[in-house]
C-alpha cells in the first residue's frame, strides 16, 4: 500500500500547489510563475516519493509506463485510484482555504480548472483543446519514458521531468490551462461543480481522454525510438 499512498500524496501536493498558485496568485505570478509551481512540485515529489512509487502522480504517466511494460495492470489501476483521490482531496483543501480568504469565493478563483471555448483564455475550440492536450502530454510523457530508461539520466529524472512539465505549461496555460494530467483536472472540476459551476466538470472528459491518448502516442514513439537505437 505504501506506493499507492505515496501516489495519492504526490498528486495531492502537485494539485494543491499547482492549481493553488493559479487560483490564489495567478494574476501576480503570471503564466511563467504558475508553470514553475507545477514543475517544482514534480521535482520536490520526485525526491520525496520517487524511491517509493516512482513518482508518477499522473494517470497519463502511469498509462505510458504500463504500455512500455514497466507497470503491471494491477498497479496501473491502483495508481489511478490513488492519483484521483489525491487530486480530489487537494481540490477540496484548496477550496476550503479559498473560502477563508477575501478572494470572492471559490467560483471567482476558478480553482485552476482547465477548459476550452469560453473557459479558455484564448477561446480555443474543442478540437484545438484535444490536439493541444495530446501533443503536450506526448512530449511530457516522452520525457518520463526517456529520462527514466537510462541509468545515466535516471538520477536527474525528477529535474528533467519537472522542467519539462514547466515548459509545456508555459505554452498550454493560455490555451487550455494545461492538464496533461487527468487527476489534476478532475479534482478541481469536481469542486467547482460542488460549488455550483458545472462548466469545468462538463468539459473534464477532454482532459481525461486527451492526456491518455497523448500518453499512448508517447509510448508508440518511444518504442519506435528504442527499436532504432537497438539496430
Amino acid at each position: 500500500m505504501k506506493k499507492y499512498v505515496a501516489e495519492a500524496f504526490g498528486t495531492f501536493v502537485l494539485t494543491l500547489f499547482g492549481c493553488g498558485s493559479a487560483a490564489v496568485a495567478g494574476a501576480t505570478l503570471g503564466t511563467l510563475g504558475i508553470a514553475m509551481a507545477f514543475g517544482l512540485s514534480i521535482i520536490a515529489m520526485a525526491f520525496v516519493i520517487g524511491n517509493v512509487s516512482g513518482c508518477h502522480i499522473n494517470p497519463a504517466v502511469s498509462f505510458g509506463l504500463f504500455l512500455d511494460k514497466r507497470l503491471s495492470g494491477k498497479d496501473l489501476i491502483g495508481y489511478w485510484i490513488a492519483q484521483f483521490i489525491g487530486g480530489i482531496v487537494a481540490a477540496a483543501v484548496l477550496a476550503l482555504i479559498i473560502s477563508m480568504c477575501d478572494l470572492g469565493g471559490v467560483l471567482a478563483t476558478g480553482l485552476g480548472c482547465d477548459g476550452y471555448e469560453a473557459a479558455s483564455a484564448v477561446g480555443i475550440s474543442l478540437v484545438g483543446a484535444l490536439i493541444v492536450e495530446v501533443v503536450l502530454t506526448c512530449i511530457f510523457v516522452l520525457s518520463v519514458l526517456g529520462s527514466t530508461a537510462d541509468e545515466r539520466t535516471a538520477p536527474y529524472a525528477g529535474i528533467i521531468i519537472g522542467l519539462t512539465l514547466a515548459f509545456v505549461h508555459i505554452m498550454g496555460i493560455p490555451l487550455t490551462g494545461t492538464s496533461v494530467n487527468p487527476a489534476r483536472s478532475f479534482g478541481p472540476a469536481l469542486m467547482m461543480a460542488f460549488n455550483g459551476d458545472m462548466t469545468a466538470l462538463s468539459q473534464v472528459w477532454v482532459f481525461i481522454v486527451a492526456p491518455l491518448a497523448g500518453a499512448a502516442l508517447a509510448a508508440l514513439v518511444w518504442m519506435g525510438l528504442k527499436q532504432k537505437a537497438e539496430k
